[in-house]
């Protein structure tokens, strides 16, 4: 039976993706974070498992571009928002990902984001802020669904990406982290899962 830790030489690919203040991740606020867990089935094709999704308090003195909240549509003062504070949000992604972890044998986790420099910026600056032991992802290396739509595809924006590769993509739902997340993910279980047919790796 194939195994995912096989196919990524030990690591487990979780996409994520992360809402923000700003651009610089270490003044800016995370605001929300997710992050869809890959599997394979018995057929060596990779799925969504499960995705993730927490709101998170702005941390102590970061920054919050007003031009930011107006393309998320994130509403800070919403009593509906349910933020949690940087390290519990943290633990409740982690958690999950580390039992996935330990299922599949593999080693750590591997980030996948569409322009993936920034989502994982943000998450190991919030890793730094909250003095986090066991943080579960890789800490440098990544996989960028940009570069790979660029070359399955000719796309680099995420909803062409994604429209290119057959899927759906609804506009009004996107820049909030859980959709942006799970259209990622599809685009990169769609782009490995074509690999996979044209190769047989």
């Amino acid at each position: 039976m194939p195994r995912i830790a096989d196919r990524f030489r030990g690591f487990l690919p979780v996409v994520v993706d992360v809402e923000t203040g700003g651009f610089n991740s270490k003044t800016d606020a995370l605001l929300e974070i997710a992050a869809s867990i890959i599997r394979m089935d018995d057929f060596g094709r990779l799925f969504i498992a499960e995705t993730l999704c927490e709101h998170v308090e702005p941390f102590p003195g970061s920054n919050i571009d007003p031009k930011s909240l107006e393309i998320t549509g994130i509403r800070l003062d919403s009593p509906l928002r349910g933020a949690l504070p940087e390290k519990e949000a943290l633990h409740r992604i982690f958690q999950p990902i580390r039992k996935e972890l330990k299922a599949t044998g593999c080693q750590r986790a591997i980030l996948v984001g569409h322009n993936s420099f920034f989502d994982l910026s943000f998450v190991n600056a919030a890793i730094e802020r909250t003095d986090c032991k066991r943080s579960p992802f890789h800490p440098f290396s990544s996989f960028d669904t940009v570069t790979l739509a660029g070359l399955a595809f000719g796309q680099t924006v995420l909803s062409r990406a994604v429209q290119s590769a057959g899927l759906e993509w609804n506009e009004s739902e996107a820049h909030s982290a859980m959709y942006d997340t799970e259209r990622t993910a599809a685009l990169f279980c769609s782009i490995v899962n074509r690999w996979k047919i044209l190769t047989g790796f």
